[in-house]
């Protein structure tokens, strides 16, 4: 993974579209939380993980313009790495996350958007957790413009309000979320590997 990094920040389009991907990334997640808030009972908790994810989604889409001005001015494809895995990593991770909570806790309805909105939020910010201080280090090294520390410390404090709020959505939360975090992981290999293959590391 932190080869890869390397290899994407020393090629100029390739870590533009790569922060562009990771804009997109957090601007899809985003839109996924707002989808799930209930009209009526929607938590301070939610509101606020959703603001902060736009906000990231800016953040990356700043830093881009201002160290690669002109360059990946929208999420079009070709603005994108490995743009197909990109646009459906979390798309997939959602559905084939709900259809195993449906079947393993007879979910349905709003119970259900909100159950994977926690299991699913708890795989990717365990990710994120992972994926970004890589990142930073990788930028550190060659003295990078590009720093991602405020998204470090906002993704750190997301993981510990999920695994607070799966406590008390579930006593058998862990067993359903390594389910989870195997179908995260796999679909996480396939993007890295998309993403080799499209800078031919």
């Amino acid at each position: 993974m932190q080869q890869l990094l390397s290899h994407i920040i020393s090629q100029e389009t390739s870590h533009a579209q790569f922060l562009n991907t990771l804009s997109f990334m957090e601007n899809a997640g985003a839109r996924k939380i707002s989808a799930c808030e209930h009209p009526e009972t929607v938590s301070l908790m939610i509101l606020k993980h959703a603001a902060e994810e736009h906000r990231h989604a800016y953040y990356l889409k700043k830093q881009l313009n201002k160290v690669f001005p002109g360059k990946c001015a929208t999420y079009a494809r070709e603005a994108l790495l490995a743009p197909s895995e990109s646009c459906f990593y979390l798309n997939k991770l959602d559905v084939l996350s709900s259809r195993y909570l449906k079947k393993e806790m007879g979910l349905t309805g709003a119970s259900l958007r909100y159950a994977a909105y926690l299991f699913v939020t708890y795989a990717i910010e365990l990710r994120a957790d992972e994926l970004y201080p890589l990142y930073q280090f990788e930028l550190s090294k060659v003295q990078h413009k590009v720093t991602v520390k405020s998204i470090i410390l906002e993704e750190a404090g997301h993981l510990e309000e999920m695994i607070l709020q799966l406590e008390h959505f579930s006593a058998d939360w862990q067993t359903h979320a390594t389910v989870v975090i195997d179908i995260e992981h796999q679909l996480f290999k396939k993007w890295i590997a998309a993403m080799q293959q499209s800078i031919t590391i």
